[in-house]
């Protein structure tokens, strides 16, 4: 595009010239107007009457000027910049500029970023020795071509590369969201999957427990009516839970959780779900050490959400504790101006930093090689950034990977 712009300049600047020294021409046919200089040369003979006018004699710079730009505008040339000099080529005196702009000369001397166009002037009817022994040519010089094309396509450049990049945002926000989709595709089967699997297995307990309590000698054994009557209920509350679980994400996905808000002591919440989770320590071998040093924490919250959101910290680390390492939790809070911060600290698996960017998102559940002991459906964590965002505060996750995670909850402090 630039060098065609370039050849467009260069040709119709040849056309610019052609036309104003054709006008020039049709005007220089006429005899010396009263006052022009005679040659000394040939005064006394009375041939000065026969001498056409040069063009310099009848036209001023300012008026060349003019004719120059009226012939640029209507060669669609209109800004662009030029310089000119209008030449005298005489056998008696030489090379003479006759009549320029004020920066024609030092544009002329700069042939290698300058372009210019000349053409001879001749008068059509001239006659006499000024016909044979004076000529004229004007030289029209446009300078640093490069630039000025460049400023002449600036708006076509610019639309270009506004093109170019709307083009590249297109393609990349193509890919990215084929990647999402993928992504996502790839999270639903994993969702499908587990919950086939967390409600496969309580519904097959619950067939068994069933079957065995339609045997007569079971129907006829009380204490064993009882204890698969307890298996039943217990699965049932295991499938109910279950389903609140994705329900929960859910609200909260969508934004129609209505919080209970009141004033909660957290260090009260804290020691009700450490004791709900002690059996499942002595049966695991673990052990919870709290450091509930804060001397302020009450908070505004809704209780059952901040028991789940707890609930739901304890048992992943209780989940992905290591083998043969004794599971060790420490639970810490401390006041920082108008937060509460509250740690819980332990020695599982840890997380790698991959792991450890999508731990919050939905659906999102941590490899853990080919062992398929970890149970749930990726909701948890999801859920308990949701309930922490909607109750006004921040949660953060370090881990080590073999060493252990730290989650970090920040809650607004109640003050009344």
């Amino acid at each position: 595009m630039v060098q065609l712009r370039e050849e467009q300049i260069k040709h119709r600047l040849g056309e610019v010239t052609k036309v104003v020294t054709d006008e020039l021409m049709e005007q220089s046919g006429s005899y010396l107007p009263q006052g022009y200089p005679r040659r000394k040369l040939l005064d006394g003979f009375g041939w000065d009457l026969f001498t056409t006018p040069t063009v310099a004699s009848r036209h001023s710079a300012e008026d060349l000027r003019k004719r120059i730009t009226k012939a640029f505008k209507e060669n669609d040339l209109n800004k662009i910049p030029f310089e000119f000099g209008l030449y005298t080529f005489d056998r008696f005196s030489g090379n003479t500029l006759q009549k320029s702009s004020s920066r024609f000369l030092q544009a002329q001397q700069d042939t290698a970023h300058n372009f210019y166009a000349g053409r001879a002037i001749t008068a059509p009817n001239a006659t006499g020795i000024g016909a044979i022994g004076v000529s004229e040519a004007l030289f029209i010089v446009v300078p640093d071509v490069k630039t000025v094309v460049l400023r002449s396509l600036r708006w076509n450049i610019s639309i270009s590369l506004l093109f170019t990049l709307l083009i590249l945002s297109a393609f990349y926000l193509t890919v990215r969201t084929m990647l999402q989709q993928k992504k996502i595709g790839e999270m639903k089967n994993d969702f499908i999957n587990n919950m086939t699997h967390e409600f496969k297995t309580p519904l097959a307990t619950i067939s068994l427990a069933v079957d065995a309590m339609r045997n007569d000698k079971v129907i006829q054994d009380r204490e064993k009516l009882g204890y698969f009557s307890t298996i039943i209920k217990e699965e049932n509350h295991r499938m109910n839970r279950q389903v609140e679980t994705i329900l929960k994400a859910s609200q909260f996905e969508s934004k129609d959780v209505e919080l209970n808000l009141k004033a909660v002591s957290l260090h009260e919440t804290v020691q009700q779900v450490v004791d709900n989770f002690k059996l499942q320590l002595e049966h695991a071998g673990g052990h919870i050490t709290l450091f509930l040093r804060a001397p302020e924490y009450i908070v505004l919250a809704d209780a059952v959400h901040l028991s789940n959101l707890l609930n739901n910290l304890i048992d992943n680390a209780i989940k992905y504790a290591r083998k043969h390492v004794p599971l060790q939790i420490q639970i810490e809070t401390l006041v920082s101006n108008a937060t509460i911060i509250m740690r819980i600290e332990d020695n599982g698996m840890g997380m790698s930093r991959d792991t450890l960017k999508r731990i919050f998102e939905k659906f999102y559940r941590a490899h853990t090689g080919n062992q398929h002991n970890v149970k749930g459906f990726g909701l948890g964590l999801s859920y308990v950034k949701s309930v922490t965002e909607a109750l006004g505060g921040k949660i953060k996750a370090d881990s080590t990977l073999g060493q252990g995670s730290v989650f970090t909850l920040e809650l607004p402090l109640h003050r009344v």
